[in-house]
């Protein structure tokens, strides 16, 4: 049953997508897919959201349930070295935004105002911005951050789905490696 509810939740993705469009602040909910695995995980021991809650994973399953090449699985996915790899660029991602949000808000730099894939390449489009309302340029320079994380791993998930397996992202999400106990 449990299941069920996952594939039900990829609309979360997609609505997730749509209030950046709606205004870039609203991104900032993207932060609950970021924290409650966490508390899910610290309170239940168990990788629930991974498991049954996680939206993407349902995006994943949904779309690509019965499209893809099924190609056999890459060492880089199968021996760990794409969990680190992961692990660390999202961290390291996670580590700029954080400061670079700070030194927004102290002046120091400009937020960005655009999209951005692998926290390098800016998108060759511009985010429209349905609803205009005034918000702090942290809050924006935050926003246009973490609608990047998402659409950058939300991108690179269906790639791997369709080359893979639907949920190959899950093998190397850096939720699902945080929330997995060394043995």
């Amino acid at each position: 049953m449990r299941k069920n509810v996952q594939n039900q939740l990829f609309f979360v993705t997609i609505l997730f997508f749509i209030l950046g469009i709606l205004h870039i602040s609203l991104a900032l909910f993207g932060l609950i897919c970021f924290l409650l695995p966490f508390y899910q995980y610290y309170k239940y021991k168990d990788k629930l959201w991974c498991k049954y809650y996680c939206p993407r994973a349902g995006i994943f399953n949904v779309i690509f349930g019965k499209v893809g090449l099924r190609k056999k699985l890459p060492n880089w996915i199968k021996n760990g070295k794409g969990k680190e790899i992961v692990l660390y660029y999202f961290g390291l991602n996670l580590f700029f935004a954080i400061m670079s949000t700070i030194m927004v808000s102290l002046g120091r730099i400009n937020p960005i105002d655009h999209v951005r894939f692998l926290m390098l390449f800016e998108m060759p489009f511009a985010l429209p911005q349905l609803f205009m309302f005034s918000a702090p340029s942290p809050l924006i320079h935050l926003g246009y951050r973490v609608y990047s994380m998402m659409l950058t791993s939300t991108i690179i998930g269906c790639v791997l789905a369709y080359l893979y397996l639907p949920r190959t992202w899950c093998m190397i999400c850096p939720i699902q490696t945080l929330t997995t106990e060394k043995t």
